[in-house]
């Protein structure tokens, strides 16, 4: 019988995953996070967690993290939009708060690990390295968002919903009576609950005029922040001119430090090998030689085969068998083998197939 601090959202999935750690004999107090800066002890979410804890008949706590999510997630977000990134919030909040600082937390009250609701398995070896697999799930498979978790983490993590379908958990909080089995569940990020993710970051980085150019700098229009934009985007650009075949353009590269938005034809999104920072390894070791492996560049997007190369400074660059489209800089890689996570790294550059990076203006790379 282990110790667990199970993170409860207010939501079905992490009601259930408590409950089937009672089942499993486990001792589990469950936590709910405070995040949100205006996050408060009575809100709603707050209420659907006591409620959960009390039908569960275990010990209820709420934890405020509002400090750390706003330092580790939310001024993360704010400054890579800025500097012409796309993020991954969720990635950088599993890391850093839900298995960084309330893991943290929770060992330093004694306590053998933290549980939450993701769709994910964990498998542990013969060797005693615990491996994070996809879920069982495919539809719900949420371990793109945890590859960024180490060996360290991993073995201190309880995923009691990996084997099970969405419906077996909605059917599972039924018979069990939880007041939340028929809560919906949001699929916007959870600091931006109406989507406007532009209207978001205006209120924190404000205008930052500058000009729509194409890649020969020519100026087709002008916009009110980089940071609205993202490689890929084609609508909301408002250009004034159009191309000279008459083809849609496309968003290929932002250049904050000049304020430029650049945009191209579709082919300029093709993508053949990214250039990403220090790689998280989930075995806890990094391999010593290229890996030919599958990668996944978002959260529920589709594998490309690819060879991941290592190199000495812990950083990866990865060659893609086939180009892929609109991929930024910012966004995280996950490496996996066949079901198992291998392990993640945030993009740094998408190289072109002809050998220009998203980075800059084509121009001048």
């Amino acid at each position: 019988m282990a110790r667990i601090v199970a993170g409860v959202s207010g939501g079905v999935d992490s009601a259930v995953a408590a409950a089937r750690l009672i089942d499993a004999g486990h001792d589990v107090t469950a936590v709910h996070l405070l995040l949100q800066p205006d996050a408060e002890p009575g809100s709603r979410t707050a209420d659907d967690a006591s409620r959960v804890a009390k039908r569960l008949g275990i010990a209820f706590e709420i934890w405020d993290m509002r400090d750390a999510f706003q330092r580790l997630v939310l001024d993360d977000f704010v400054a890579e939009y800025a500097a012409g990134r796309t993020p991954n919030p969720c990635l950088k909040c599993n890391r850093t708060i839900k298995f960084g600082e309330l893991l943290a937390r929770a060992s330093d009250a004694g306590y053998d690990g933290v549980a939450t609701g993701h769709y994910a398995r964990l498998a542990p070896g013969a060797d005693g390295v615990v491996e994070l697999m996809r879920a069982s799930d495919a539809s719900k498979d949420q371990s793109y968002v945890l590859s960024v978790l180490g060996q360290d983490q991993l073995q201190r993590v309880f995923l009691p919903l990996g084997g099970s379908t969405k419906h077996e958990v909605r059917a599972d909080a039924m018979a069990r009576n939880l007041p939340v089995a028929s809560k919906s569940e949001s699929m916007d990020l959870c600091f931006i609950p109406d989507g406007d993710r532009v209207g978001w970051l205006h209120s924190r980085l404000g205008m930052r005029s500058g000009a729509i150019v194409d890649e020969a700098g020519a100026v087709l229009g002008h916009h009110d922040g980089t940071y609205r934009y993202t490689i890929g985007q084609r609508k909301g650009l408002n250009l004034k001119h159009p191309s000279p075949d008459g083809a849609p353009r496309f968003v290929v590269g932002l250049d904050p430090g000049q304020g430029l938005v650049i945009v191209g034809p579709h082919e300029r999104l093709a993508v053949g090998m990214l250039r990403c920072g220090p790689a998280v390894w989930t075995s806890g070791e990094a391999p010593d030689r290229p890996l030919a492996l599958a990668v996944q560049v978002r959260a529920h997007g589709e594998e490309y085969a690819a060879t991941v190369a290592p190199a000495s400074d812990g950083t990866v660059d990865i060659h893609l068998a086939t180009p892929i489209m609109g991929v930024a800089p910012g966004q995280t890689a996950a490496f996996y083998d066949g079901p198992r996570v291998v392990g993640s790294a945030t993009i740094g550059q998408c190289v072109h197939p002809a050998g220009w990076s998203s980075v800059q203006p084509p121009e001048q790379a």
